[in-house]
C-alpha cells in the first residue's frame, strides 16, 4: 500500500505567535494519527516559483491515514490556533508504491 504525506510549504508568516500556537498542538496530533515528521523548517533551496520560508514532510502508513489525520479533531483545533497567521500550501499526497 503507498505512504501518504503531507506536504507544506509555508509562503507567509504573518503571525508567529499563531503559529507557535499551532506548533504546540499539531506534533500530538499528527504522531496520534500515525505520521512521522521526516523534514521541517530546515535548509531549502528553491527553484522555479518555489519559496524558502519553511516546508515540512510528514509521513503515514497510507494515503487514508494522512487523510483520517488531517481531519481528525486533534489537527483541526490546530488548525483553529493557526487560523490566518501564515499563508501555505498544504497537500496531502499518496506515496509511489
Amino acid at each position: 500500500m503507498p505512504k501518504g504525506y503531507w506536504v507544506s510549504a509555508y509562503r507567509t508568516i504573518s503571525d508567529p505567535e499563531k503559529l507557535a500556537a499551532y506548533n504546540k498542538l499539531a506534533p500530538a496530533a499528527v504522531k496520534a494519527g500515525g505520521g512521522r515528521v521526516l523534514a521541517r523548517g530546515g535548509r531549502v533551496v528553491a527553484h522555479d516559483a518555489g519559496v524558502t520560508e519553511r516546508t515540512v514532510l510528514i509521513e503515514f502508513d497510507s494515503f487514508e491515514q494522512a487523510v483520517a489525520a488531517h481531519e481528525s479533531a486533534a489537527y483541526q483545533e490546530a488548525l483553529v490556533a493557526l487560523s490566518d497567521g501564515v499563508e501555505r500550501d498544504f497537500r496531502i499526497v499518496e506515496g509511489i508504491d
